[in-house]
């Protein structure tokens, strides 16, 4: 049975440190090829990163405008300089533009204007939402680790709030201002040498088991599983679900969009996509513990 067609593909921000040529080109193709609707871009981990990317932005932003995407731009996750403050106030200032919230300390800044909140924003009850909604926030994207019963009741209890899940992706849990990633190759933050381009899909840290625990991802650590939520997209539809959001990993972003938006679109059955998926993203174990309240690195064969 065919989704709703109202229902919107939102990718998210590259979480890793790609080479800046690597990166244009990676938002080329997505402009070109992929079926999105919407494409948030801008640096959310790492501050230091920026110069990576910053001279193919503007060129970036325009390609994806012309091929009929919505750009939101991203805030950091993590200010802790007087540098980082001056940088998103210089951001935050482009009254061209909407922005997605990663951090509260952006929020503050654009009430009343268009803003959507990201996933990294703890939104945890319908109360919240309202409130992010009343100060101009067109979206409310739930952290990743609600389970689906909570979902529900907040979407129930918030019908005026746009809300978004996140569909595909390794796992955001922490983020520090330390870097955990630089050390662990015996570097400090501030020459750390930006080591973590050495693992564009994050370096996986082990248990004293030797068992895949999580990966770090500068100062950010993730999981070691890619969340992936297939088959319940129809049930979150059913909750008043309609924008789902996808995580950029190392691996073909336009397939995993095109194999979405066929699930969506009910041209794709949930689990020939998924099978497909497998193929896309080969090696990374799946999880979706978390959505059917168990640990979050399980898979739940929603069968």
């Amino acid at each position: 049975m065919a989704m709703s067609r109202s229902s919107t593909l939102v990718l998210g921000p590259v979480p890793y440190l790609w080479e800046g040529e690597a990166w244009r080109d990676f938002y080329f193709r997505i402009a070109d090829e992929a079926p999105v609707d919407v494409v948030s871009l801008g640096e959310t981990v790492c501050s230091k990163r920026l110069h990576f990317f910053d001279p193919h932005f503007d060129a970036v932003l325009e390609r994806l405008e012309a091929a009929g995407k919505t750009v939101h731009l991203a805030t950091l996750a993590l200010i802790t300089l007087e540098r980082e403050r001056r940088a998103q106030d210089k951001l935050l200032a482009r009254e061209d533009r909407v922005f997605e919230v990663s951090d509260l300390s952006a929020l503050h800044k654009l009430k009343g204007r268009p803003h959507t909140i990201g996933p990294l924003v703890n939104t945890y009850n319908a109360a919240t939402a309202r409130l992010y909604a009343a100060r101009g926030a067109q979206s409310v994207c739930l952290p990743p680790e609600l389970p689906m019963t909570s979902i529900a009741r907040i979407a129930e209890d918030a019908p005026e709030v746009s809300f978004e899940v996140s569909a595909f992706g390794k796992v955001p849990l922490a983020i520090s201002a330390r870097c955990a990633h630089a050390r662990a190759k015996g570097h400090t933050k501030d020459n750390c040498q930006f080591v973590c381009a050495e693992d564009p899909d994050g370096l996986p840290v082990e248990t004293l088991d030797s068992q895949p625990f999580l990966a770090l991802n500068g100062v950010q650590t993730v999981s070691h599983t890619c969340n992936v939520l297939m088959e319940e997209l129809a049930a979150l539809e059913r909750h008043g679900v309609r924008r789902f959001r996808l995580s950029p990993q190392h691996c073909d972003m336009v397939g995993v969009a095109q194999i979405y938006r066929g699930v969506l679109d009910g041209t794709l059955a949930p689990d020939e996509g998924l099978a497909r998926l497998r193929e896309v993203y080969p090696g990374v174990p799946f999880s979706n513990g978390f959505i059917h309240g168990a640990v979050g690195a399980e898979w739940i064969d929603a069968a």
